[in-house]
């Protein structure tokens, strides 16, 4: 079916495509809305929109939540949820058309969830895969250029994610709210739309926070409650997620005290920041970590967390095609923070892989510090190999995709932490033969 659809699309001219999808995408909406008996209706709905941290924010969310007791939906990049039930998201996107949202949504009441948290991008807002999604709330994490070939500036990137706030001050649902990054430059323009409750999140909403390898610890002070949080994630970007997640839960009712247990417990985020070690006994101990960082501003930040510690890089460019712009300086970022730097095939779609890895290298000013390895896995595992013991190896770009995308749509299965755990293992058992 995608195949058929790519050359569908790739037959019919790019103006008449234009004037078609907009009106096509939202019958295609208000029907599902119809088809699944307007489910949005029957469940409280958090949105989550941002250029980064959706993800996150969304399982920061859905856990608390359930630690208050609900039973709880969640839709995001990563899986997708029904109370117990999860499923890998396989779709290379995070909103999947042909009704699927709506269909989502049945299911999550159907199901018996009484709570729905959705990570919205503005790809899906273009496409109207947010239209008849009643929100009770949205949360705004941050904006940064992301996506500008596909919308045509970084100014229709931002109108697209308004749109989903203003497609909340149009829900049916009472009271609506909106959660948003004050730290960020965008985040008044989120504050001014008009719904019952607009809650703004800063750092300043901290007595104290710490960063540490493994987690950061916020002093949290809100009158007079005052709470310290411990959660195990790390860097300063969680530290806003944290403090997102943490608004959000507080409007909707959950008391502080299960706020901090709930995140005190918080399990692994998949493919964001995602750490991995050399087996116990290894030789050397190396960290990989995955990641899906794939702009500038959250590779650098992504770096930034691991200020301290030694570290290679492995790096493609997410979506060949697309925001060409940022190659040479993600691979400049990379020469940055990291002593080597491994350039390698991500998600080329109908462009010369080797023409985008060949771009990213004209952003290397010491050459000797990089090379090109296409093959991904060998990539990953020459980068394996060659760290030190207590050295660090980040990979980025693909966090949980499933797919590494080649021409005319086609897809070879991947999974960046399963070939790093793999990779690891055989290192450790590499080591002990030729120990032996």
């Amino acid at each position: 079916m995608n195949t058929i659809l790519y050359w569908i699309k790739r037959c019919i001219p790019a103006g008449v495509l234009k004037r078609i999808r907009p009106p096509y995408h939202y019958f295609l909406a208000y029907l599902g809305d119809l088809l699944y008996h307007r489910p949005s209706r029957d469940i409280t709905i958090i949105g989550v929109t941002g250029t980064k941290g959706k993800s996150t924010v969304t399982e920061l969310i859905t856990h608390i939540l359930e630690a208050d007791g609900n039973k709880v939906a969640s839709l995001s990049t990563i899986q997708f949820k029904y109370g117990d039930t999860v499923e890998r998201n396989l779709y290379k996107m995070t909103m999947p058309g042909r009704f699927f949202v709506h269909h989502f949504l049945r299911r999550a009441v159907d199901d018996g969830c009484t709570y729905a948290v959705l990570e919205m991008t503005s790809e899906g807002a273009v496409q109207f895969r947010h239209k008849f999604v009643h929100l009770n709330a949205l949360v705004f994490t941050n904006l940064s250029p992301e996506h500008i070939e596909s919308h045509g500036s970084f100014e229709n990137y931002k109108q697209a994610k308004l749109s989903i706030a203003h497609e909340l001050a149009q829900s049916v649902k009472q009271p609506r709210f909106i959660v948003a990054n004050a730290d960020d430059e965008h985040g008044a323009d989120f504050l001014q739309v008009k719904v019952e409750e607009t809650l703004p999140y800063s750092l300043n909403d901290l007595k104290l926070y710490t960063l540490q390898k493994d987690g950061i610890s916020l002093i949290f002070q809100h009158g007079d409650e005052e709470a310290t949080i411990r959660v195990p994630l790390v860097g300063l970007f969680n530290v806003y997620n944290t403090l997102a997640a943490i608004t959000l839960t507080r409007a909707l009712g959950v008391k502080l005290r299960t706020i901090e247990g709930a995140l005190r417990h918080l399990p692994p985020v998949k493919g964001r920041v995602e750490q991995f070690s050399s087996p116990k006994g290894a030789e050397k101990h190396i960290t990989a970590v995955v990641d899906y960082a794939h702009t500038p501003d959250s590779l650098e930040k992504l770096y930034q967390a691991f200020k301290d510690q030694r570290k290679i890089a492995i790096i493609g460019n997410t979506g060949g095609g697309r925001d060409t712009w940022k190659r040479p300086e993600m691979a400049q970022i990379a020469e940055q923070y990291c002593e080597q730097v491994i350039l390698t095939n991500e998600d080329p779609y109908d462009e010369d892989p080797r023409k985008i890895v060949e771009e990213m290298m004209s952003g290397i000013e010491d050459k000797q510090k990089a090379e090109i390895i296409m093959d991904r896995r060998l990539a990953i595992r020459t980068a394996l190999e060659r760290a030190e013991d207590g050295m660090y190896v980040i990979v980025s770009g693909k966090g949980t995709d499933p797919y590494i995308m080649g021409p005319h749509n086609t897809r070879q299965p991947w999974s960046d932490a399963e070939v790093v755990q793999k990779e690891l293992a055989e290192l450790h058992d590499h080591e002990h033969e030729v120990q032996v």
